[in-house]
């Protein structure tokens, strides 16, 4: 396969240390973080996740933010330790939702999760203030309750917050338009109580553009407000030691957030922070959202990704660490065994939806059916596009479903489907008709198609590699046909028009014209390459451009590690064989595969690498009993680093 020659394009392990912010206490014991996961990049909410609050209720933390018209609206996030999240409710069902506007760029705007007087409460914005309360985060949720206001409040605008003093009484942080900062307590009915108190005067020259999002914590008998600017960026901090409309009393303490000097961090702006939570241990952490603008590239088509920040203390002074593109020592809190964030396979066994769909729509909310066929989902189109959709996660993938339609006509269509916020940029892998039956590949202007030349339910699978798309079909899933030269996604993942309707891109399926089935929703398949560049999370490793293309090296002479998360290995009736690694190795060694954590996990291959004379070549090692969906570990062995090149792996099943 040719010589290798690289060309570095990532940092070199980085790493930002501090005893005090991540609770770890690890001191300058390096070594110990290359055998175990003691760190995290940032983002730990890729993808669609705008405006978010966060909450901390015992050991547990709970996340929401704005939904706008992805429905079901307002999905609850639970963590242990803040770094992993996993969807257990949504609030705000399709069918309770009859009164928020079903637009693009409108729909629920919001979502500020909190827990007072023994509930959990979600305020949110729809063509007023609304609350929904629950005894449990799981639900079920009430149904929405308006907030009422008087005219000595005034509108309650949105993009509001709820601040809980340490006596336990609640206020709502008011946000009213671009110079309408204000504050009131909550009674115990959730409605608004006592009297405003008025800081309109926060933005009344505009300092901090809109002033949005804000929120608020205390310590040390300071009232800290953040607000931030816009959706573009910039978060502010103010405080005082009292909760008065008198400006005299606040003090303006500038950015939040430290200077970026990471070259390599994509995510350059961050804010609309939730309220910044201490731990037990005393380190303070918040969770801000940013669009993802590497130099040279930009993906804000994915929408507003959210990063963990560590906040650290300059006397009675907070700052929010300067985002980094590199790892960031872990909170020092058990993870619980929840995955990293990511797109969810699905085989659609269960007799109920999971939390982690959605639809660009209401009305698509009721075109699909788990009882029509057992194992398959139906969407059933009336008129226009059926679909059921997740929030895209990754910049390297292979989507993979089986589907049944019996195409007769060319407005039948079903297939894979790549949507923005507004669905007018869209790329479709489907099954169709035109003439004959035939499978189609179209983003844009761009077109592919081929004969389809089976009978029965044919296989899709949309392979993404950054901004390069390519599509295939097979007749049994694992003998592919490519429909030719990859699309450029660009358009798609480029920013778009009134910021991309406020939401991210989305990956799912999709029907149109009539009816059709689909067996299984699989976003990371094992089965196909995985490109060793598209980890979620490293230590001692980086990116290199090299003559396989893109590669991942490590940097230490302790070895160290990627994680691929979300990989589905297939069902047991799969029996997956082996695992095969795409490498180029100066000196040899043995790499390590594991399963869902280095420590706590499994090892399921130990693969050997001799030296290959700068030759690409596949090294293979025997797996036995796995499946599912897992984080994927690849462990370098210590010793020498730079040595061994990882291009993919490849994850094969039994003849």
């Amino acid at each position: 396969m040719g010589h290798y020659s690289f060309r570095i394009i990532g940092l070199a392990g980085l790493l930002w240390i501090s005893a005090t912010a991540s609770g770890q206490g690890e001191g300058n014991d390096s070594s110990g973080y290359y055998n175990e996961v003691r760190t995290y990049v940032n983002p730990v909410l890729p993808g669609d996740h705008p405006d978010p609050t966060m909450i901390r209720v015992g050991e547990d933390f709970y996340h929401c933010g704005s939904s706008f018209h992805f429905t079901p609206y307002l999905p609850v996030y639970h963590s242990k330790d803040m770094v992993h999240w996993e969807v257990i409710s949504r609030v705000v069902p399709p069918a309770r939702g009859q009164f928020v506007n079903d637009r693009p760029s409108a729909g629920i705007w919001q979502g500020a999760i909190t827990y007072f007087y023994n509930s959990y409460w979600i305020y949110f914005s729809a063509g007023g203030q609304w609350f929904c309360k629950a005894e449990s985060p799981y639900g079920p949720w009430s149904a929405p309750e308006k907030v009422r206001t008087n005219p000595a409040t005034g509108d309650l605008g949105y993009d509001n917050s709820i601040f809980i003093d340490d006596d336990g009484k609640p206020y709502m942080v008011i946000k009213n338009g671009q110079k309408v900062n204000r504050i009131q307590a909550l009674g115990r009915d959730g409605q608004l109580a006592d009297t405003v108190i008025k800081l309109d005067w926060i933005n009344a020259q505009l300092q901090y553009s809109w002033a949005e999002g804000p929120v608020m914590c205390k310590r040390n008998g300071y009232y800290y407000y953040f607000p931030a600017g816009d959706v573009s960026g910039g978060q502010y901090v103010m405080r005082t030691t009292a909760l008065t409309s008198d400006s005299t009393k606040w003090e303006r303490l500038g950015d939040f957030f430290r200077t970026v000097t990471d070259p390599a961090t994509g995510f350059r702006r961050p804010n609309h922070i939730s309220a910044p939570l201490q731990l037990a241990d005393g380190s303070w952490w918040t969770i801000g959202q940013s669009y993802e603008k590497p130099q040279g590239d930009d993906w804000s088509g994915m929408g507003r990704q959210t990063a963990l920040y560590p906040v650290s203390w300059d006397g009675d002074r907070p700052w929010g660490m300067a985002p980094v593109s590199t790892p960031i020592i872990k909170p020092g809190l058990p993870s619980a065994g929840i995955p990293w964030r990511s797109v969810h396979t699905d085989y659609f066994d269960e007799p109920v939806l999971g939390a982690w769909w959605h639809f660009l729509n209401r009305g698509a909310a009721n075109a699909y059916s788990l009882d029509a066929r057992k194992g398959w989902v139906r969407l059933s189109p009336s008129g226009g596009r059926a679909h059921l959709m997740q929030k895209e996660t990754d910049h390297y993938y292979s989507a993979v479903t089986r589907v049944d339609l019996n195409a007769t006509d060319t407005a039948d269509k079903a297939g894979l489907y790549l949507s923005n916020g507004n669905q007018k940029v869209m790329a479709q892998l489907y099954t169709g008709f035109d003439g004959a039956k035939r499978i189609f590949f179209r983003l844009d202007t761009a077109v592919r198609s081929l004969p389809n030349p089976v009978n029965g339910p044919v296989w899709l699978k949309l392979e993404r590699q950054r901004h390069a798309l390519t599509g295939y079909y097979s007749a049994d899933g694992r003998s592919w046909t490519s429909l030719g030269a990859a699309i450029n996604a660009a358009p798609l993942d480029r920013g778009q028009p009134n910021f991309n309707s406020w939401v991210g891109t989305s990956v799912g399926i999709f029907a149109e014209g009539r009816a059709a089935d689909f067996d299984l929703f699989v976003c990371k398949d094992g089965f196909s390459p995985l490109k060793a560049a598209g980890y979620s999370n490293y230590f001692g490793v980086e990116s290199a451009d090299t003559s396989g293309g893109r590669a991942v090296t490590n940097t230490s002479s302790y070895g160290g590690w990627f994680m691929l998360s979300g990989v589905s290995l297939g069902e047991k009736k799969d029996g997956v064989a082996q695992v095969q690694a795409l490498v180029a190795a100066r000196k040899g060694g043995t790499v390590e595969i594991w399963l869902d954590d280095l420590k706590t996990g499994r090892m399921i291959a130990r693969v050997p690498v001799a030296p290959t004379n700068g030759k690409w070549t596949t090294c293979s090692a025997t797996v036995k009993d796995i499946a599912g969906s897992h984080d994927l570990f690849v462990k370098f062995p210590s010793g020498n680093d730079h040595d061994i090149y990882i291009s993919q792996l490849l994850f094969t099943r039994k003849k």
